[in-house]
């Protein structure tokens, strides 16, 4: 009798901790691995978030606190909600878990019933697919050409839609390409599912503050409001606050999704950490001013990356408008071979290429449900990304 259940041969587990994993083994082995495959700021967490944090220690507040979260974290999150999206919610409307994974995890925990399909444009983040099918539900991969920005388009949504169609996730800014839907975008695609009243949407927002070029960012429930009480608005604290290691997401939702996340979560972990709720209370009302400043330092390093990227030969890469990843095209170098004769037919061929004989770790397009492309964070200093593209160029230049 086999111990495992059944329902983890529906799933793999995540390539981006795979590699992750991977790249630190080999670092702890002694070896030079530069790893641009994470999702995380360099920057510290603000020092007045991390006093918030220490005072809210040092008041005692250790105990339990209510897995929706803290009325002060509550008000915090409705207002955010309010003054900077035009979105209205009320207390039973909000809830909090442990980081924007949690979150969907619990809202299809929550609503998909077995077969319960969820349509999921490509590049996608690469844990949507494996948290439906746990879910017992049936990912429907839509895939979004480079030509369109990446981006669903409203023919392609049509399209795809079925009468077992539950949700349609959407990522603006994206991980991984970095595309931004526009406010006509969002309206376009609105227009389609106002036909399709049975149709909720997820929206994930978690890169919201992270966004350049005087671009605007533009939520689907704010875009066209007859969508809101079928709409998931995820947001957080982990990107834009520098807050990965503190783990809290959270969202709005219609009452009856935000109930049974919350039953769900009552049976599971209960809550994130006290400490958590408080600091992010001062992340959502503190000073913003360093959101700018880390922006204008992503931006140097995005050009910088798209720059170099594009001077080598067989690789081509757009400029991400929001987000703190390239997702450049790696066709020109699919077929060629390596020094040590292995033919380079796949993207991932590519990255363990790269990560094994230049110390560069990426993560391959396969991940992303989108192929041949790779994956690169910019969220690390310069003098690292300097290097790495000048090992890809190396590693590229040996190939035949």
């Amino acid at each position: 009798m086999n111990i495992v259940a059944d329902r983890l041969s529906r799933i793999k587990p995540s390539m981006t901790v795979g590699i992750n994993t991977k790249a630190n083994a080999l670092r702890a082995e002694g070896k030079d691995i530069l790893v641009l495959a994470a999702g995380e700021p360099d920057f510290d967490t603000p020092v007045n978030i991390r006093e918030a944090a220490i005072k809210a220690m040092n008041e005692g507040l250790t105990r339990y606190v209510p897995g929706k979260g803290t009325p002060a974290l509550q008000n915090a999150i409705i207002n955010k909600f309010k003054k900077e999206n035009n979105l209205e919610y009320s207390s039973d409307e909000i809830m909090v878990g442990v980081g924007g994974k949690h979150i969907i995890y619990n809202a299809m925990m929550a609503t998909l019933n077995p077969g319960d399909e969820v349509i999921i444009p490509a590049p996608y983040w690469v844990s949507y697919p494996d948290i439906v099918l746990l879910a017992e539900g049936k990912p429907v991969i839509v895939k979004c050409s480079e030509k369109n920005d990446f981006k669903l388009t409203p023919y392609e949504l049509e399209k795809f839609i079925t009468p077992k169609t539950k949700w349609l996730f959407l990522n603006s800014p994206s991980n991984p390409t970095g595309s931004v839907y526009s406010k006509e975008d969002l309206m376009h695609l609105g227009q389609i599912l106002l036909k399709y009243p049975n149709i909720y949407i997820l929206t994930d927002d978690i890169y919201e503050k992270i966004i350049y070029d005087k671009q605007k960012f533009n939520t689907i429930a704010e875009t066209v409001p007859e969508l809101k009480n079928r709409t998931l608005t995820l947001n957080g604290v982990s990107k834009a606050y520098c807050m990965t290691g503190w783990r809290l997401g959270y969202c709005g939702a219609p009452k009856e999704i935000i109930s049974g996340m919350n039953k769900i979560q009552s049976q599971s972990n209960s809550s994130t950490s006290s400490i958590s709720m408080a600091a992010s209370v001062e992340a959502l009302q503190g000073n913003q001013d360093f959101i700018e400043k880390h922006n204008i330092a992503f931006k140097k390093r995005r050009d910088l990356v798209v720059e170099k990227l594009n001077s080598i030969d067989g690789i081509s890469c757009g400029i991400p408008p929001g987000a703190f990843y390239v997702y450049p095209n790696c066709e020109g170098i699919i077929g060629r071979k390596t020094p040590g004769g292995i033919i380079l037919d796949s993207d991932e061929k590519f990255m363990n290429y790269l990560l094994e004989s230049r110390g560069v770790a990426g993560v391959q397009g396969e991940a992303f449900g989108l192929s041949p492309y790779f994956r690169l964070s910019y969220a690390t200093s310069e003098k690292i990304l300097i290097e790495a593209c000048q090992r890809i160029d190396e590693a590229c230049k040996l190939l035949k």
